[in-house]
């Protein structure tokens, strides 16, 4: 089996192979420590002038990569913790997705920020957090966030070269130990309901390449009841939820999964909703004014009161507890997208 985290690592290798101007910056990515979370590994040793470790300023880093990319290179810039995207935000927002159509487009920055963000592991509130809802709906930058539905590796490889603007490429901590899903294999059927394109719906992006939108039903189940909506590691969790409903409540739900967050695309969310009625969105970070909230207004619009069930499902605008239980409890899981679908019904 092949995990999320060696998907992504035999894909940097990949791009490294191919292309001499793909090179990867950050903290702490020299072998044998290979990054925080061992996506780099390998990496120095095979490419020992193409793997620049710095020192710890993510701005700065941005900053080097962002003038890189200008230059006709192609950087992978390692963020080591997803809640340090903070430090990023003047170069990435007003520099690097600016750029651009600033320079009427004159210019490229093909850019990858590559990040780890999410709870679970008990790192504490500043370092276990799901932000990327800060970046969503950025002029001139693409939000990426793999799953273990489809080979995470494809779409790192495809963003790393074939973007020719910034990428913000979101990984969620416990998606590195995850198995990509085997679909022979398990009791689910997986699908593309959508290739995920983006060139019509935002034109200052360059640089189109498909992200895929996942649709998942139980095996042999009747027509679905509820649509689901996640991303990142909440697909999982989704998943987990989904085969709970059919087999101990006989709910039947589909799931559909966007491995592009920004800019958005609705239409696989609305379809299904159309169809089945009710909606329920599963996201890690806080709910107040975040993807589910878009996913819902955006869908509430298309549908009207042909939407019968509307909610969102996230964590509450609290910051998130050191301690394993009280993290937990404060996370949406597999009861809650349960209860709440239950609920909906």
């Amino acid at each position: 089996m092949t995990t999320v985290l060696s998907s992504l690592n035999q894909a940097l290798h990949r791009a490294f192979a191919e292309d001499e101007r793909v090179y990867l910056i950050g903290e702490d990515l020299l072998d044998p420590y290979g990054g925080a979370f061992k996506v780099a590994r390998g990496l120095s040793t095979a490419y020992p002038g193409r793997v620049l470790t710095t020192p710890v300023s993510e701005a700065g880093i941005l900053g080097v990569g962002t003038g890189m990319a200008l230059r006709g290179l192609r950087p992978v810039v390692e963020v080591m913790f997803g809640d340090f995207v903070t430090l990023i935000t003047d170069q990435l927002v007003n520099h690097a997705a600016k750029f651009r159509a600033m320079y009427n487009g004159q210019v490229a920055v093909p850019l990858v920020v590559r990040t780890p963000m999410g709870g679970r592991r008990g790192y504490g509130p500043t370092h276990s957090q799901s932000l990327e809802k800060l970046f969503l709906g950025v002029p001139g930058l693409r939000v990426l966030a793999p799953c273990a539905l489809g080979v995470s590796g494809a779409l790192l490889h495809r963003a790393i070269l074939e973007s020719q603007d910034p990428v913000l490429f979101v990984e969620n901590k416990l998606l590195y130990g995850l198995d990509i899903y085997e679909e022979a294999e398990g009791e689910l059927t997986v699908t593309i309901a959508e290739e995920g394109t983006q060139s019509q719906e935002n034109s200052s992006l360059a640089g189109d390449f498909p992200a895929p939108t996942y649709l998942v039903r139980v095996n042999g189940a009747p027509e679905p009841q509820v649509t689901l909506a996640a991303y990142g590691y909440m697909t999982e969790l989704a998943r987990q939820a989904l085969l709970q409903l059919a087999y101990e409540r006989e709910i039947f739900a589909e799931l559909i999964v966007p491995t592009q967050l920004s800019p958005f695309r609705v239409e696989a969310i609305a379809a299904s909703a159309r169809s089945t009625g009710r909606l329920l969105t599963v996201e890690e970070g806080t709910v107040s004014l975040g993807w589910g909230a878009e996913v819902a207004a955006q869908v509430a619009e298309r549908l009207g009161p042909r939407l019968a069930a509307l909610r969102r499902l996230g964590a509450p605008d609290r910051a998130i507890p050191a301690s394993g239980p009280l993290e937990e409890a404060l996370l949406p899981g597999v009861e809650g997208i349960v209860d709440a679908a239950v609920g909906m019904i």
